[in-house]
């Protein structure tokens, strides 16, 4: 399975644990440069797909009409 596809398939909670263990290596400051860039590009997918599933998220929540059922865009 490509480095994308794993990506594509991690929930939420999986990103942004992977996202903080990025943070916290390169905060450290004891990874040779070639790894930090490489940490640095990984972290930024992780950002990117913690941002687009909180970003599905608030759209479903803003569907929710107040009997809890949803709004078709359609």
């Amino acid at each position: 399975m490509s480095e994308n596809a794993s990506l594509e398939n991690m929930t939420f909670e999986e990103a942004y644990s992977q996202l903080e263990s990025v943070i916290t290596a390169l905060e450290g400051g004891e990874v040779p440069l070639d790894e930090a860039v490489n940490l640095y590009e990984q972290g930024r997918k992780l950002s990117a797909r913690c941002q687009s599933l909180l970003d599905d998220a608030e759209l479903r929540i803003s569907r929710l009409n107040d009997d809890g059922s949803t709004t078709s865009l359609t």
